[in-house]
């Protein structure tokens, strides 16, 4: 399988380090070769999104531009569509886009209605279909925080404090209530809690009351592997019959401190000295200061260590034969816990990596004496490579316990640098990862006239992007925010260097990304190799690479656009060969035409049309045509995965986050005047479980139901079920509760739609805009749905009636009974995308001032630089803010080359 791609390999022969034989051999250039076959044929791509600003408010919209890349950075020629979707804290899909990509950009916005999405940490990702076939870890990953003033009745505040007896944990949490208009505490209020597992389990509930400030404790003990992936569940009893629910997770609550050792190279050698970097971390995955000795099995202390930047840090220590080693560890609240050192080989080689010179990496082999005795005389590979192409590759025959050479970093792109020793058979010995920083972005500048605005008034920046010194075309997203009400941790901050260059190449968890790429710190090019000690490169393994072991591909990439494929079939079943179909989407008066293959199968490619465009194709016209049936093949969606930025959740977002959630408040209720309603009719019934026979014997009142004002927003119900249904996963094409699926029980949930039983796929052909209700029960009552069916769990999805009385003609019967030779179905298309809207002052208006509330001044994704000059500009008018404005330009250039900059002016 070859995907059309171009590949810029600075490789154009074997680079060999200075101290190494000059001879080559074929297992080094097969090796070489093979890797670079490897990456031709089954190249990298990556997805960054662009956002106008860091957190969100619910009324609010999130604009976004994705950036699409393959091999060094270059716009995809690979994927034609992108994906981005958002998750709740269970895991479910709350919302599903797609969106065509262009020259490797593709831009979008998501509405926030506060009736969609009640306050909390989400998880949004961005990928293509063939990056499906990679680790779920390389998406583009964010966690989204969302607040909610809008429909609010409380504001809580949660602290933790725990203990550790008999292998359990104790917590204590203690929630602070208050009313949200004047910040008063709620007192003497009635509240039921439940702590819930990450599997739905339940581990502890109680009751309660708030006292006479405010404040609930619940007091509860548990496993702390349990509790780490759990939540405290509360529900306030308000009076007058309402209730509010609260969530808050407890992966801060547990004390638990850890720390993790990793010796460079891989391993521990007796003899030979190696530096040990150190990562020490919070139950909540951030790292945390420590200090401490490292002493052998007679008590001698033979290193000391401090962490230097995010609990990380870095010692030396060469082992001695018949030794043991210990970390005796002093936390900052003063906690000691002892650690083993990592196992100790009695006969090794290790690879170090020196990269403190701005020009050269320098290389150091050290094998100790056991190790050189067995293998002396014998070949060794060394191979540099990013993002899968190799840059440097060379051999040695060991004949001394040590060598260096350098090698200049003039021969590596910037990022992220893996270095493998190998022997010439091809097994992977020691590997180090490095960060290269050439300092070789894309110089780009935006500056206005003066320093100081009006407000409303009219800004300019003028924008310039340059390759060194030559101007660029470019493409660039540009994006403007009152930095007074939506405050910046630059250091946190994801961006198009941090996360291309750096975060998208390894798993797990970076914290403070951006620092390594902006800070000032004379330390911040020693932390980040620290960093890079600490991490591994997974990407790519040798092998694999030597065994021709090739990633399993079973999403292909989609480089024809929007399609549409099924199968035609006269009504034995049998497919059709050669047969005619039509398609037209009746929204665009778009038509096309297209024969199926030898074995009945059809595709429609290159389609363009937007969610929920009805969509029909006909196989009418072909001989026996009434007694053909068209079907369409359902499309396969990314599981949920799991959230790797769950450090970067806020717990208490009220407070952390209430100025603008306050001002965003404001500006909600200034664009959402009520108006008055006159009542003319009594209410209407509304369908529901017990309108229909076959469902008798479920329970009155459901476990859960879903509105039909909640389901604003979701354009296909097959992608959309599990995010509204709480605690389910789709999997296998079925639905399931994810604490059944979890526990090894498959047994689905059995789905109604009117009290018909259908499968999951038969959702695809559901108009949301037609649901009244969703109504979900765990518990099948009486009715014996699950014994008969085999399931767990029941889905019914209640039709909006029709109105009594209402004659139906015989073409709207045809229309929601087509015969099997049409297929009328509503697929999941582009999302629709919306200009941003910025006002014009050019006329003040009277008594209009301090009502422009926005957050974000303006927002373009398609700012692109003229080629000739580099050049270009944006104009846009200030809000009513006071303070510090931000204006932020990301992008790229047709080359893959990047760039970032920051600029600030003050508003009067």
């Amino acid at each position: 399988m070859n995907f059309k791609k171009s590949v810029l390999f600075l490789l154009s022969l074997i680079f060999f380090l200075p101290a190494f034989a000059q001879k080559d051999t074929v297992g080094l250039t097969t090796i070489v070769n093979k890797t670079t076959k490897l990456i031709s044929t089954y190249p990298f791509e990556k997805v960054y999104m662009h956002f106008d600003k860091p957190y969100y408010s619910a009324g609010d919209t999130i604009w976004f531009k994705s950036y699409v890349t393959i091999d060094q950075h270059a716009p995809t020629v690979l994927s034609t569509i992108v994906y981005v979707d958002i998750y709740n804290a269970q895991d479910s899909a709350i919302r599903f886009l797609k969106l065509p990509v262009v020259n490797g950009v593709a831009s979008g916005n998501i509405p926030l209605p506060p009736a969609d999405f009640k306050q909390g940490n989400y998880h949004l990702r961005g990928y293509t279909a063939y990056m499906r076939n990679y680790d779920p870890e390389y998406f583009f990953n964010k966690n989204l925080i969302i607040g909610n003033p809008v429909d609010k009745d409380i504001l809580t505040n949660v602290s933790f404090s725990s203990s550790a007896a008999a292998g359990l944990t104790r917590v204590v949490a203690q929630v602070a209530y208050k009313e949200p208009r004047e910040s008063l505490p709620l007192l003497n209020k009635k509240i039921s809690w439940t702590v819930v597992g990450a599997n739905s389990e339940e581990i502890a509930k109680g009751k309660g009351s708030t006292d006479d400030n405010g404040f609930f404790k619940a007091d509860f003990s548990g496993a702390p592997a349990a509790l780490k992936g759990a939540d405290l569940i509360a529900i306030i009893d308000l009076g007058n019959r309402k209730t509010v629910t609260s969530t808050f997770p407890l992966k801060t609550a547990a004390s638990g401190k850890d720390i993790q050792f990793f010796p460079e190279g891989g391993e521990l050698i007796t003899g030979v000295r190696s530096r040990v970097a150190y990562k020490a971390i919070n139950s909540a995955g951030l790292g945390i200061d420590v200090k401490g000795t490292i002493t052998d099995n007679t008590g001698a202390v033979v290193a000391e260590l401090k962490s230097q930047h995010l609990g990380m840090g870095v010692f030396a220590l060469m082992p001695e034969t018949g030794k043991t080693y210990k970390a005796n560890i002093e936390y900052a609240d003063g906690s000691k816990s002892v650690y083993d050192l990592p196992r100790i080989k009695a006969s090794g080689i290790n690879l170090s990596v020196f990269n403190n010179d701005p020009a050269e990496l320098k290389i150091k082999l050290s094998a100790n004496e056991p190790y050189l005795q067995l293998n002396k005389g014998k070949l060794y590979y060394i191979i540099a490579q990013n993002g899968g192409a190799v840059y440097f590759a060379g051999q040695t025959i060991l004949t001394d316990a040590s060598y260096s050479a350098s090698i200049l970093k003039a021969k590596f792109p910037t990022g992220v640098l893996q270095l493998t020793l190998l022997t010439d058979r091809g097994v992977a010995l020691c590997e180090r990862v490095t960060f290269i920083q050439r300092n070789d972005a894309l110089n780009l500048s935006m500056a206005s006239a003066a320093k100081a605005y009006n407000i409303r008034q009219k800004v300019r920046l003028n924008i310039t992007a340059k390759n060194k010194t030559l101007p660029v075309a470019g493409s660039f997203s540009v994006s403007v925010v009152d930095e007074t009400k939506v405050p910046f941790d630059e250091n946190a901050e994801t961006t198009i260097l941090s996360s291309t260059l750096l975060t998208s190449d390894l798993k797990g968890y970076i914290e403070k990304p951006n620092y390594y790429f902006i800070s000032k710190d004379a330390d911040a090019t020693d932390n980040l190799d620290i960093l890079m000690l600490t991490q591994g490169y997974r990407r790519l393994s040798y092998r694999n690479v030597i065994a021709d072991k090739v990633p399993q591909i079973t999403v292909m990439p989609e480089q024809n656009g929007l399609e549409i494929t099924g199968v035609l079939r006269n009504n034995t079943g049998m497919a059709i060969a050669k047969g005619y179909l039509k398609l037209q989407i009746p929204s665009r008066n778009f038509y096309a035409e297209t024969t199926t293959d030898m074995v009945g199968n059809y595709r429609f490619s290159k389609l363009n049309f937007t969610d929920s465009a009805k969509v029909i194709i006909n196989g009418r016209t072909n001989v026996n045509g009434k007694n053909l049936s068209v079907t369409a093949n359902p499309e396969s969606f990314a599981y949920p995965s799991k959230n790797n930025l769950a450090a970067d959740e806020v717990p208490n977002i009220d407070s952390t986050f209430k100025p603008y959630l306050v001002n965003s408040l404001r500006q909600y209720n200034n664009m959402h005047q009520l108006k008055e309603v006159v009542i003319k009719a009594g209410p209407v019934k509304k369908v529901s479980h017990t309108d229909f026979s076959v469902l008798t014997g479920l329970p009155m009142m459901p476990d859960q139901q879903v509105s039909a004002a909640a389901l604003r927003g979701c354009n296909n119900l097959y992608v959309c079920i599990s995010g509204f249904i709480l605690g389910t996963t789709v999997a296998d094409n079925k639905l399931y509760f994810m604490k059944n699926y979890a526990a090894q029980d498959r047994k689905p949930i059995q789905i109604f739609v009117n009290g018909m039983p259908v499968d999951i796929s038969y959702l695809n052909s559901v108009q949301v805009n037609n649901i009244e209700s969703i109504e979900v029960f765990k518990n099948q009552g009486l009715s014996g749905i699950d014994d008969m069916y085999g399931t767990n769990g029941i889905v019914e999805i209640n039709l909006k009636k029709e109105v009594k009385g209402t004659k139906i003609s015989l073409a709207e019967l045809q229309e929601l009974m087509p015969p099997p030779y049409i297929l009328k179905i509503s697929p999941v298309g582009y999302a629709v995308n919306r200009e941003f809207y910025a006002p014009k002052y050019d006329v003040p208006k009277p008594g209009t001032l301090g009502g422009d509330l926005r957050t974000t001044i303006y927002w373009s994704p398609k700012v692109a630089t003229d080629k000739t000059t580099g050049a270009t500009f944006v104009e846009f008018y200030n809000a009513d803010g006071h303070g510090t404005y931000r204006a932020t330009i990301e992008g790229m250039d047709a080359e893959g080359n990047l760039g970032r900059y920051v600029y600030r002016y003050t508003v009067k």
